[in-house]
């Protein structure tokens, strides 16, 4: 199969011709599933190397098929395309797993940068050479680097993948302020130019597991239109 095969997980046939013509001009291929028993076979059985999943399906919901590939230990790239666009909502999908979420409607320049940005971040990497494991702590947190493990109160911490990379690339730079932009290049790859809100709904759901209040914050320090700031 290419690896630029998508899956595409939508039930609204206007939207499934619009996106599989965008989709198939900027080169992928391109399978669609429009509802919950047939997206989840086809999830099941490896189809498309990224998915493109909507929430709301005639049969169930996508965030139960997210679910189900998260715990199958299924970690192809996945954006949620939804209506449902609350806070709340987004963070219930990036808890499930989700890379990335973009609402509906959509711009189709946004979607295309997004999808080639997870694209990049899920092909293989050159083997590098292995560094001594580090371990960061803060509070009752420890992130061990060489195992891509963090623990609270010496107990595995359950986050997403993007989860992860976020909290690491801020305790990479402790006490320093990383402005959004920033995050978007260095963490979903994003280019200059793509405008998001996906980092302040990663960081909600990161506090939250994190235990850190939002309303006045311990560890992941908002600073007022500009980013966040890692407090060790």
């Amino acid at each position: 199969m290419s690896s630029r095969t998508i899956l595409l997980v939508e039930d609204e046939p206007g939207l499934v011709l619009t996106l599989s013509d965008l989709l198939q001009a900027d080169g992928w291929s391109v399978i669609h599933r429009g509802d919950y028993k047939s997206a989840n076979a086809a999830v099941k059985t490896g189809l498309g190397d990224l998915v493109i999943l909507d929430i709301m399906l005639p049969g169930g919901s996508g965030l139960d098929i997210l679910k189900d590939m998260r715990e199958r230990g299924d970690n192809r790239p996945v954006l949620m395309l939804t209506a449902r666009a609350t806070v709340p909502e987004r963070v219930q999908g990036l808890k499930q797993g989700a890379d990335d979420y973009l609402p509906k409607p959509f711009d189709s320049t946004e979607l295309l940068a997004r999808l080639e940005a997870l694209s990049r971040r899920s092909a293989p990497q050159p083997v590098q050479e292995q560094k001594t494991p580090g371990i960061i702590r803060f509070g009752d947190i420890e992130i061990e680097t060489g195992r891509a493990e963090v623990r609270k109160d010496g107990l595995p911490l359950p986050l997403t993948v993007q989860e992860y990379r976020l909290l690491v690339f801020l305790a990479d730079h402790p006490g320093k302020t990383v402005s959004r932009q920033r995050l978007l290049e260095k963490v979903w790859g994003y280019d200059s130019d793509v405008e998001s809100r996906t980092v302040d709904v990663h960081v909600s759901s990161l506090r939250q597991k994190l235990g850190d209040d939002p309303s006045r914050p311990r560890w992941i320090v908002t600073v007022r239109g500009f980013g966040y700031r890692l407090e060790l």
